[in-house]
């Protein structure tokens, strides 16, 4: 019994320093690979007034990224006709900077239309009642100025919703993600812009 005693007590340190290195949850384990899988927001060379974001959302198998910049509103108006940004009526980049860009990993049904897989600039044209949604085949350009609207992959229309939360700082989200459907919310001062999206197929 004496023998094997510094062997029992070999062992017992293996374990515990194993068990140290395991996750404590699985939990912790699913928040590092969301963690790994998160879309790495966009680069740029100095620091901007707006900065860059991301996001991701997975819907069904198909995994779809957005990269956009974040202006804030500063008091000045939007989405009205002659507002300072983003005027009713006018294509708008959806940000600042460069135009967001759309990637789906997989086509996908976008307000209830087929958009294939691929990477796109995303576009959106403000109203009082109607919104257009554009996904744009030049997925690369600075803002809205060469848009080509002979480029588009496709156009959809969506009714915003007026009075919600206010929010200083542009924002795209997802929202009501379920097993193969989600909402792109695109979030601005007290207007919410919702798009459908879901699997294809």
């Amino acid at each position: 019994m004496t023998r094997s005693l510094p062997i029992l007590l070999t062992l017992f340190v293996a374990v515990a320093a194993c068990a140290q290195d395991a996750p404590a949850s699985g939990d912790a384990m699913m928040e590092d690979e969301m963690e790994m899988t998160a879309a790495p927001a966009r680069a740029n060379d100095e620091v901007r007034p707006s900065p860059n974001a991301a996001v991701s959302q997975t819907i069904g198998t198909t995994v779809v990224d957005i990269h956009y910049g974040r202006p804030s509103l500063r008091e000045r108006s939007v989405f009205t006709s002659g507002a300072e940004l983003a005027p009713a009526g006018a294509v708008w980049r959806t940000g600042a900077n460069e135009a967001p860009t759309f990637t789906t990993s997989a086509p996908v049904m976008i307000e209830g239309e087929t958009l294939p897989a691929g990477t796109y600039a995303l576009f959106t044209i403000p109203g009082d009642d109607a919104w257009t949604v554009i996904f744009n085949t030049t997925a690369q350009q600075w803002g809205a100025f060469r848009y080509d609207e002979a480029e588009d992959a496709l156009r959809v229309t969506v009714t915003p919703v007026n009075g919600v939360p206010m929010q200083e700082q542009f924002q795209i989200r997802f929202e009501n993600a379920g097993a193969d459907s989600a909402t792109m919310l695109l979030h601005w001062g007290t207007v919410g812009v919702p798009v459908a999206i879901s699997a294809a197929g």
